[in-house]
């Protein structure tokens, strides 16, 4: 899933000639399913673990399903942190272990001009989503204090990297330190605000604007 982190970003001088933020493309959002029974929804700072299927609405083309390639397995990512395109941080909120979604995004929510592999540039992408588990993620204040080892209210890539690594084993995926890696240095790229190499408790639980 580290391919879904390519944002399209406005022209400066647009901002400038209309005198502030132009509105933000909006993702359309379906609920295919819902079950009738709702303990927790996702927010951002979850780790969720989805099932996908992705297409370009233009002619169809499935790009990727998580079922039918690779080891056939569901997707971890952590929500609101842009390890994934924009389009499902903004389109995954609120969402039910077991529900649904069909989300249809725009390019500047997604892969922009650019495009990326299979998915030409400037397209429109529909993705049908469904919701296996939500976990605790690295903003939540029990999160920091099962990561901090050492007790000292701040958190080294070692510790991030020791609790993704058993958060991955206890669902039974093989650890993985590259994937690993990866998500500990866009953990500390977004939280780490200092950049003095530790994220403390204010930086792990402060919700920033961005997101």
């Amino acid at each position: 899933m580290k391919s879904f982190s390519i944002f399209t970003i406005l022209p400066s001088l647009l901002v400038f000639v209309t005198g502030g933020k132009l509105p933000e493309p909006e993702v359309k959002l379906e609920v295919l399913h819902k079950p009738l029974m709702c303990y927790r929804k996702s927010k951002y700072g979850d780790m969720l673990l989805v099932h996908y299927d992705g297409f370009v609405e233009s002619d169809g083309t499935m790009f990727h399903s998580s079922r039918k390639e690779g080891d056939g397995n569901a997707v971890w990512f952590t929500l609101g942190i842009r390890e994934v395109i924009k389009g499902w941080d903004k389109g995954l909120q609120n969402m039910c272990t077991g529900e649904r979604r069909k989300l249809t995004i725009p390019p500047s929510l997604a892969y922009g001009k650019e495009g990326k592999g299979k998915i030409p540039p400037g397209s429109t992408l529909i993705f049908d989503i469904e919701l296996m588990e939500i976990r605790n993620g690295p903003r939540s204040h029990e999160s920091f204090r099962e990561m901090d080892l050492n007790d000292d209210w701040k958190l080294s890539r070692t510790e991030v990297k020791e609790y993704l690594k058993k958060e991955f084993e206890k669902h039974g995926y093989s650890p993985n330190d590259t994937h690993h890696e990866v998500m500990v240095e866009d953990i500390f790229k977004n939280e780490d605000e200092d950049k003095d190499g530790f994220i403390s408790a204010r930086e792990f639980t402060y919700q920033h604007d961005e997101l």
